[in-house]
């Protein structure tokens, strides 16, 4: 099915809103939905429309895999629990890391945690709720680059012959499909979400699983978690698209306290971009990276080597796996 594409700078915001309102009304019809929230703008906008829609009858969660950023279950929580919306939280983290146990390659690691989401855990919370459809976020650079092979989108399906009705047991509606990251910013501003949730920073599908090259251990997860959220503070004033910390695999050569120490290194990524097809990196001040390297490896025990992207995209990819 060939999508066509709504381009951010002719989009009516309000008109798209009223016209998906309808159409996941109609499509779920006296049934319910599920819709999975991470707190993102793709996810938070999806769970604004389907509750214009629904109502009652959409049941939102956040699903907590282990693999999200400091604090992010509870506060993305509060957040929609202030626009009156419940979010049932899960945990699923015992689930997750176990599905990606000793799983090294990149693309096997998505599609652990795409079987895992969609079989396991939303397989399970349908049965419990008897819900037979399921909102998601997908936008149309997911759909690309997953479809030409640049990476595996977690949440594309259908585009790549996957029907969710026959592998999961419900339907899967995407709402999004037809906008890229800037129009789906104007959708969610329009619908009366803060801006501290339509401006947000692009968080990968498979969360922190991403960001690590090698094994997912939840030792792994957690020291990119701590560098995330250094980044994150540090390039906080920095005018950008998106900021992150990649954990590499190998060992590097450290001194601390006089003695060789073999320790780990954290990779910092900085972009600006608009939809994220291509991207090039920002130029920080040098005292940001310098005090930003300083707190790498004074407050992240084994960090020994702090280094900076400057490949734009192409070749790179915002995300390093």
């Amino acid at each position: 099915m060939e999508i066509i594409e709504r381009p951010a700078n002719k989009l009516n915001a309000r008109k798209f809103i009223r016209e998906q309102v309808k159409a996941i009304a109609k499509a779920v019809g006296d049934g319910s939905a599920i819709t999975a929230l991470s707190g993102g703008v793709d996810s938070s906008a999806v769970t604004l429309l389907g509750h214009k829609a629904l109502g009652k009858k959409l049941t939102t969660c956040f699903i907590d895999n282990g693999l999200m950023r400091q604090d992010e279950p509870a506060a993305v929580a509060k957040r929609f629990e202030k626009l009156g919306i419940h979010v049932q939280v899960l945990d699923a983290r015992d689930t997750f890391f176990k599905a990606l146990k000793g799983i090294r390659d990149p693309e096997k690691k998505r599609e652990a945690i795409t079987q895992t989401f969609y079989k396991k855990v939303f397989g399970s919370l349908v049965k419990e709720n008897g819900a037979r459809f399921l909102l998601q976020g997908t936008i149309l650079t997911d759909v690309e680059e997953t479809v030409a092979g640049v990476k595996r989108q977690h949440n594309v399906l259908q585009q790549l012959g996957i029907d969710p009705q026959e592998a999961f047991g419900y339907a899967v509606i995407e709402p999004l499909l037809e906008l890229r990251k800037d129009g789906v910013r104007k959708v969610a501003k329009a619908l009366g979400l803060p801006k501290s949730v339509y401006q947000r920073m692009p968080f990968p599908g498979p969360a922190l699983a991403a960001r690590v090259v090698g094994a997912v251990t939840p030792e792994n997860i957690e020291l990119v978690r701590k560098a995330t959220a250094i980044v994150e503070q540090e390039l906080e004033s920095v005018k950008k698209f998106q900021c992150m910390a990649i954990l590499h695999e190998d060992q590097f050569t450290g001194l601390r306290e006089g003695k060789r120490e073999f320790g780990r290194q954290i990779e910092v990524r900085c972009w600006k971009s608009v939809d994220a097809r291509t991207a090039k990196p920002v130029w920080p001040a040098p005292g940001v990276l310098k005090k930003l390297a300083k707190r790498m490896t004074e407050e992240i025990p084994g960090v020994v080597s702090v280094t900076y992207n400057i490949a734009p995209k192409p070749p790179s990819t915002m995300e390093a796996v």
